[in-house]
């Protein structure tokens, strides 16, 4: 091989292993600090991040104070709700997702659904996450609950529950 072209092929792989030619990988549990809304958790978390400050400040209450449906929770106790991917992408600058977020993770804790089963994806207000993640829903509002079985989506919420009520909105998705 020409020395020229060889040198010039081994200088752009050395580029791209050096700047990511590749797709940006997902840094999980990513925190930034904004300007207009301050600290801001963007990509995949896990939901301990939500314990910390200052996202502790409106998931902690809203988690306590929220009282569960008497009657959904238990269906969904007794349905198969663990056979489903459940898919969360949400804004920690958002006041509904403040409000959403809380409450399903109580749900969620409450039917026992595993935590490997749930992916938690933080968005910023153009509803965009470093890597990326959030780009195969086609997200247009947070938060968005994407309930998926065998990797197929089988149903949503969007902002808010229709019913009032994730544990009923979620009782109807999978049945």
């Amino acid at each position: 091989m020409n020395p020229i072209i060889r040198n010039t092929v081994l200088t752009a792989a050395l580029l791209c292993m050096f700047t990511g030619c590749t797709a940006q990988q997902a840094v999980p549990n990513q925190e930034v600090t904004t300007e207009k809304d301050g600290k801001m958790l963007l990509g995949t978390q896990t939901k301990d991040q939500l314990l910390k400050a200052p996202f502790s400040e409106w998931y902690a209450k809203e988690h306590e104070e929220y009282a569960l449906d008497k009657t959904a929770v238990p269906e969904l106790m007794k349905s198969n709700l663990n056979d489903y991917q459940i898919t969360l992408v949400m804004g920690t600058w958002c006041e509904d997702s403040h409000r959403e977020v809380p409450r399903l993770m109580k749900i969620l804790e409450t039917v026992k659904f595993p935590d490997e089963n749930l992916t938690m994806i933080a968005v910023d207000r153009q509803k965009k996450s470093p890597a990326g993640e959030e780009e195969k829903f086609r997200i247009e509002k947070v938060p968005t609950v994407i309930v998926q079985k065998d990797g197929k989506e089988v149903g949503r919420i969007t902002e808010s529950p229709t019913s009032g009520w994730l544990e009923r909105d979620l009782l109807q998705i999978i049945k």
